[in-house]
């Protein structure tokens, strides 16, 4: 009979097969695999096999192995079911320990942006009133100017979501007209990110980028960074928006 240390070593091949064959999307034979794997091929071929009997790879018209569609399923599956407040928590970490700042993910909700998730750097700076499931005005926030820049293209349409109720003015900085609120949205557009340089509250300045976790074009919400803006100011956050950006993406995927 087969002991507890070998059938842990066959499970561990298996799933290293799994790992391996995840990296090749359009497929690899038995051969690349073998190598890839520095595994005898009778070896490798035994995973595979029991990775088709479950549903998690299969052999395309060439014979090269893929995924298959049950482990697909499966995965889809898990990551739609997970709210999107989990499945941010590792970007959300990953900025917040390199920037030493708080960072949010938000929702748009009319006219207001949700708190869905936040994180406080563990020390070393100040932290910031908002709270999860707080609210802030979308046309003041770095995270709703973006989110509606995905949703109010024209200036009439701005005008139409404002409606008959005036834009508020927290600071001396905000937003409190139609066409300036457009012009703004159009410069988020164009460029792909949001800004909140001291419009939501004195001395905080933010910067936010879309977070696509349900579709690869529609963001569900957005994910910023916040900080004083004496000492982060809008313009260092800019300057590093490639880190930032491929931070995002990194955990999106994951």
């Amino acid at each position: 009979m087969t002991d507890l240390s070998e059938r842990l070593v066959g499970a561990d091949r298996v799933l290293a097969v799994l790992a391996e064959l995840a990296r090749h999307p359009e497929g690899i034979g038995l051969d690349d695999m073998a190598r890839a794997m520095a595994s005898p091929k009778p070896t490798v071929h035994r995973a595979l096999a029991a990775l088709r009997r479950a549903g998690f790879a299969a052999q395309d018209g060439p014979g090269r192995y893929v995924l298959g569609d049950e482990f697909l399923r499966l995965a889809f599956a898990h990551h739609e079911a997970r709210p999107d407040h989990l499945r941010v928590q590792p970007v959300l970490r990953r900025l917040c320990d390199r920037y030493g700042e708080t960072v949010h993910y938000a929702t748009l909700d009319g006219r207001w942006v949700v708190y869905r998730s936040k994180l406080d750097p563990p020390s070393g700076a100040i932290r910031l009133s908002s709270v999860v499931g707080g609210r802030n005005p979308a046309h003041t926030t770095a995270v709703g100017k973006l989110l509606l820049s995905y949703v109010l293209h024209t200036e009439p349409e701005v005008r139409d979501w404002i409606g008959d109720e005036p834009l508020s003015t927290p600071t001396d900085r905000s937003i409190g007209t139609p066409d300036r609120l457009h012009a703004e949205l159009v410069r988020t557009r164009e460029r792909g990110y949001g800004v909140d340089d001291q419009e939501n509250e004195p001395g905080v300045a933010c910067l936010a980028v879309p977070a696509f976790l349900t579709s690869p074009s529609v963001p569900s919400g957005a994910i910023s960074i916040s900080g004083l803006a004496y000492r982060t100011p809008i313009q260092t956050l800019v300057d590093d928006l490639p880190a930032i950006r491929s931070i995002v993406a990194g955990g999106e995927g994951s």
